[in-house]
C-alpha cells in the first residue's frame, strides 16, 4: 500500500470518528445522521472482517431462523419414519415366515396324499372274506361254487320284457395288491394304474391307456371266461359296492357307483374297437363308443350321453353318421325326447331331435312303400329328417350292452 492510499483510510478514519465523536457529546443527529452511524459501523465492521466469521455469522443472518426450524421439522418427520418402518419390516419378516411354514407343511401334506394315491387312493385296497382264503381261486366274488372252483353271481331269468346286461351278470374277479412295489404288467398293476385316470375322467388317458399292448392282452384273456376284473368298494359278501373300476373282454371298461354287484348310481362306460372292424363300430368308422349318466339294474337307467369318437375321413362323400346322443334311457334304450348330433365327412355337426318310447321312434314320416321311417329331425330345419330301415325301429339304444338274445 503506498503513502497516498494510507493517508486517505487515515482522513477516512478521522471522519468517521469525528461523526461518532459529535454524537457522544450530546448534540443533536437527524434520524439521517443515525442511520449513517450506523452504516458506519457496518461497514467498519465489514473492513475488519467481522461478517466473514463463517458460520456464526451466517447464524446471525435474520432468514436463518425460519431455515433452521425447517431442517428440525424435516429431522423429526424422517425419525417418525423409521420408528414405523422398523416394526413393518419385523411384522413382514414374521409373514414371510408364516407363509414359507404353511407352504411346506402343504407341500409335505401333498406328499403324503400322493404316496396314498399311488399305493391305493380311489382304488380301495380289496381285503377278501376270511372265509374266502380257503377257496381255490381266492380272488373271486363270494357266491355259488362251480366245477371249477370259481364263483359266479347268481344270475338272474329275464322276464320277456326286461332287458338284461351283455357284461353285467358276468363274474368279478376282485383284484388284491399283493405287493405295491411290483411292477410287473400283472391284472393287480393294470388295475392300480388305470383306476385314478377313470376316477379323474381323464379320457385322454384313458384313450391311451386302453390301446397299450398289457390292456388289450388282460381284455382279451378274459373272452369266454364269464368274468371281469374289478378294483374297488366291496361289501360284506364281497361283491362290488361304492366306486370301482371294472375291465371286462373286447376292450370294454365301467368306472363309477356298484350296488350289491350291480352298477347303479352315477358311472361311465367305455368300449374301444382295437382292430375291429364290424356292424358295431359301422365297418371301421367308429373308433370308441361310451356312456356317461344314470344306472340301475346293471344298464343306463335315467338321464345321460351316449358319445362316438368318428374316423370322419373314413366317411364317404356326403355321409353322415351319428356322434352324440343325449337324453333319458330305459334299460339301456332310448326313451323320451332325445337330442342328437351328427358328423359329416367334412367334420360339418348337425343337430336333431326325436321321441322315443323303450327304444321305438316316433316316426316323423312313414316310407313303407320303400321300407324307411324318419326317426330324426333337424333342429333348424324341420322339413330334413334321418332315415332308417322300418324293421331297425325297435331296441333302439346302447344295444352293445345287451344281450345279443334281447338286441
Amino acid at each position: 500500500m503506498n503513502m497516498m492510499e494510507r493517508n486517505d483510510h487515515s482522513k477516512e478514519r478521522r471522519w468517521r470518528d469525528d461523526i461518532r465523536g459529535g454524537k457522544q457529546e450530546g448534540h443533536e443527529a437527524q434520524t439521517g445522521d443515525d442511520l449513517l452511524v450506523e452504516d458506519l459501523d457496518m461497514m467498519e465492521r465489514e473492513e475488519n472482517g467481522e461478517d466473514k466469521a463463517g458460520l456464526h455469522g451466517l447464524l446471525q443472518r435474520p432468514y436463518m431462523t425460519t431455515v433452521l426450524l425447517g431442517v428440525i421439522v424435516l429431522l423429526l418427520l424422517c425419525i417418525i419414519v423409521l420408528l414405523f418402518l422398523i416394526p413393518g419390516k419385523k411384522k413382514l419378516s414374521d409373514v414371510n415366515g408364516d407363509l414359507q411354514q404353511n407352504i411346506t407343511e402343504y407341500a409335505q401334506e401333498q406328499k403324503r396324499n400322493d404316496v396314498v394315491r399311488n399305493t391305493s387312493g380311489e382304488a380301495v385296497v380289496v381285503k377278501l372274506p376270511e372265509e374266502q382264503d380257503e377257496n381255490k381261486d381266492a380272488g373271486t366274488v363270494s357266491g355259488q361254487e362251480t366245477q371249477s372252483g370259481q364263483s359266479h353271481v347268481e344270475e338272474k331269468m329275464p322276464a320277456s320284457d326286461e332287458f338284461v346286461s351283455a357284461d353285467g351278470d358276468k363274474t368279478a374277479v376282485v383284484i388284491d395288491i399283493e405287493d405295491e412295489n411290483d411292477v410287473a404288467y400283472t391284472k393287480e398293476f393294470i388295475l392300480n394304474e388305470a383306476l385314478p385316470y377313470f376316477a379323474d375322467n381323464n379320457q385322454d388317458a384313458i384313450w391311451d391307456l386302453a390301446h397299450l399292448k398289457r390292456y388289450v392282452k388282460l381284455s382279451a384273456g378274459l373272452e369266454g371266461t364269464n368274468q371281469y376284473y374289478y378294483m374297488g368298494g366291496v361289501n360284506s359278501n364281497g361283491r362290488p359296492e361304492g366306486k370301482g373300476l371294472a375291465i371286462y373282454e373286447k376292450n370294454s371298461y365301467y368306472y363309477g357307483d356298484w350296488s350289491d354287484g350291480i352298477r347303479s348310481g352315477e358311472g361311465v362306460w367305455f368300449k374301444f374297437y382295437i382292430g375291429q372292424k364290424d356292424e358295431d363300430n359301422a365297418m371301421g368308422k367308429y373308433m370308441a363308443h361310451s356312456y356317461s349318466g344314470s344306472w340301475a339294474n346293471d344298464l343306463p337307467n335315467g338321464q345321460g350321453a351316449e358319445h362316438y369318437d368318428v374316423d370322419t375321413s373314413k366317411l364317404q362323400v356326403r355321409e353322415r353318421i351319428l356322434q352324440n346322443v343325449v337324453g333319458n334311457f330305459n334299460n339301456g334304450l332310448y326313451d323320451g325326447e332325445l337330442y342328437a348330433n351328427t358328423v359329416d365327412y367334412t367334420g360339418n355337426v348337425e343337430e336333431w331331435s326325436g321321441i322315443t318310447e323303450k327304444g321305438v321312434f316316433q316316426l316323423w314320416r312313414d316310407m313303407s312303400a320303400i321300407g324307411e321311417c324318419s326317426v330324426w329331425q333337424k333342429v333348424d330345419d324341420s322339413s330334413l329328417y334321418m332315415d332308417i330301415d322300418k324293421s331297425e325301429n325297435k331296441n333302439q339304444g346302447l344295444k352293445e350292452l345287451l344281450k345279443p338274445e334281447t338286441k
